[in-house]
C-alpha cells in the first residue's frame, strides 16, 4: 500500500469515528482546512461560501453551539474551527496553476446520518475500531469516504502543480443528506466560474471495480416539515371544545399517499414521521410530519408537492386547525453532459483497477442535491456530470452495518486526477 493510500485509509477511518451531521461538520471541515492549508490551496470558508438564507433545516443555535463546544474535546482544529463555529461549515479550496486552462470543480459531501452504528463483531470499523463514537450518528453512506477521496485528490494535484493548468476547485459540501447544503453554495456564486464540474459517489448499488461516468437518474425533491396547532381539551368531559391536530395529521398522513401519479415520468411520496399528543385523555392540540416528495423532474416533483400541500390544507380545514408548511430540503433533476462523461469513461477503462465502465445510467435513483451545481454550470455553458465508482458493500446505503470496500478509495482519487490531467489538456 502506497503511503497516499495509507492515508485515505487514516483520514477516511477517523471522519467514521467521528460522524457529524448537516450544518454540524465543523470538526471535520477544520480538519479538511487544516490540511487543504498545508497543501497550499487558497480557502475560502463558512460564509464565505454559502449563503444563509438558503442554508435549509439548519440545526437551531443551541444545538449548534453544543457540537461546537464538543468539537473542541474531541480533535478539532483550532486554527480553523471559528470559521465554522455557527455551522456554516462549507470549504472551497482553489489551487490556481497561473497557466491557461479550465476551471475545474470536484465536490465532495461530508455529512453524516442519525442511525445508530452497529456493534455486532462482524462488522468491520467495530472489528478493527473505528466504529462511530457517538450514538445515533453514523457515517452510513460513504461521506466519511467521499472527503478522504477529496484530500486524496487534493494531495495529488498540491504534489503535480507544475503540470497541471487552468485552476482547480475542491468543494467540500455539508448537508448532502436531506439535501440541505449545495443551494446555499451555489447561492454564494461558487461555481459561476467553473467550466467542468465533477460530483462523485462511491457505492450506490454499483458492483465493486465498476464505473459509472454519468448518472442521470436523480430525482427532485422538497422535504417538508407539517406543523398543525389545534386546541386541547379533556377527551371525556368536554371533547367537543377541543381541535384535533393528531387526526388532521393522520388524515393528512393517509391521504397523501392518495395523490394521482404523473403520467410523464416517476413519483415517489413518504410520510417518515408523525408525532402528536400528549396523553390519553387529551385532545391533541400539536402534531408534526415529515413529509417527502419527488419526482423524475423538476417539474413533475412541483405538481407531486403542490398536490400534498393541498392535502395538508383540506386537512386542516376539516378538524379546524392552523398549520405551517416548512420547507427544509430540495433538490432538482439535472442531466449530465456527455461529452465530459465520455472523458471520465476513458480515464476510468485506463484505470487496472477498474474492470467495467458504462457511459450513462438513466434509472429513477434517489436524490442529490449536486444538481444544483450541475444545473448552474451548465447553464452558465459549462459542462457537469455525477459519476459513481463501484464498491463492495457490507450493507445498504442508510443502514447500520454500512461499510465499504477500501480499495476504492485510492481507485477514485487516481481516476479523478486522471480527470483533471485530460480536461487540462484537451481545453
Amino acid at each position: 500500500m502506497s503511503t497516499l493510500e495509507q492515508k485515505l485509509v487514516e483520514w477516511r477511518r477517523d471522519f467514521h469515528r467521528y460522524p457529524e451531521p448537516g450544518f454540524l461538520e465543523m470538526r471535520t471541515a477544520s480538519i479538511v482546512a487544516s490540511i487543504l492549508d498545508e497543501l497550499g490551496f487558497q480557502l475560502e470558508l463558512g460564509k464565505q461560501v454559502m449563503s444563509p438564507d438558503f442554508c435549509m433545516g439548519k440545526p437551531g443555535e443551541e444545538e449548534t453551539k453544543a457540537h461546537y463546544k464538543w468539537t473542541l474535546e474531541h480533535g478539532a482544529e483550532e486554527a480553523y474551527i471559528e470559521h465554522f463555529s455557527e455551522g456554516y461549515t462549507g470549504i472551497v479550496a482553489t489551487m490556481d496553476t497561473k497557466k491557461e486552462g479550465p476551471t475545474i470543480a470536484f465536490r465532495v459531501d461530508m455529512d453524516a446520518l442519525e442511525i445508530n452504528e452497529s456493534e455486532e463483531d462482524s462488522h468491520f470499523p467495530m472489528k478493527e475500531g473505528f466504529k462511530s463514537t457517538l450514538p445515533y450518528k453514523m457515517h452510513a453512506c460513504g461521506h466519511d469516504a467521499h472527503t478522504a477521496i477529496g484530500l486524496g485528490l487534493a494531495t495529488l494535484i498540491a504534489e503535480n502543480k507544475s503540470s497541471l493548468t487552468g485552476k482547480v476547485k475542491l468543494i467540500f459540501q455539508p448537508a448532502e443528506e436531506g439535501t440541505r447544503g449545495a443551494r446555499s453554495m451555489v447561492e454564494a456564486n461558487v461555481v459561476d466560474d467553473v467550466d467542468y464540474f465533477i460530483a462523485s459517489h462511491v457505492g450506490t448499488g454499483v458492483p465493486h471495480a465498476h464505473f459509472v461516468a454519468s448518472n442521470n437518474g436523480f430525482l427532485a425533491t422538497s422535504k417538508l416539515d407539517v406543523s398543525f396547532k389545534g386546541v386541547s381539551s379533556h377527551a371525556g368531559g368536554n371533547p367537543e371544545e377541543g381541535k384535533n391536530a393528531l387526526l388532521a395529521a393522520a388524515s393528512a398522513a393517509l391521504n397523501i399517499y392518495a395523490v394521482p401519479r404523473h403520467s410523464e415520468g416517476s413519483t415517489r411520496l413518504n410520510v417518515g414521521e408523525l408525532h402528536a399528543g400528549t396523553g390519553r385523555n387529551i385532545i391533541a392540540d400539536q402534531a408534526f410530519l415529515k413529509v417527502e416528495t419527488r419526482g423524475e423532474t423538476t417539474e413533475i416533483n412541483d405538481y407531486v408537492k403542490g398536490q400534498v400541500e393541498a392535502v395538508i390544507a383540506g386537512s386542516a380545514h376539516m378538524y379546524g386547525v392552523d398549520y405551517e408548511i416548512k420547507k427544509v430540503g430540495e433538490g432538482i433533476s439535472a442531466k449530465g453532459s456527455r461529452e465530459l462523461a465520455e472523458v471520465l469513461r476513458t480515464c476510468a477503462e485506463a484505470s487496472p483497477a477498474i474492470k467495467e465502465t458504462l457511459l450513462e445510467d438513466h434509472s429513477p435513483a434517489g436524490s442529490e442535491d449536486a444538481t444544483f451545481f450541475m444545473d448552474r454550470v451548465t447553464k452558465n455553458g459549462g459542462q457537469a456530470t455525477y459519476c459513481i465508482f463501484g464498491t463492495e458493500l457490507a450493507a445498504g446505503h442508510h443502514n447500520e452495518k454500512f461499510d465499504i470496500n477500501e480499495e476504492t478509495l485510492g481507485t477514485a482519487v487516481e481516476v479523478l486526477f486522471g480527470v483533471l490531467e485530460s480536461l487540462g489538456r484537451f481545453s
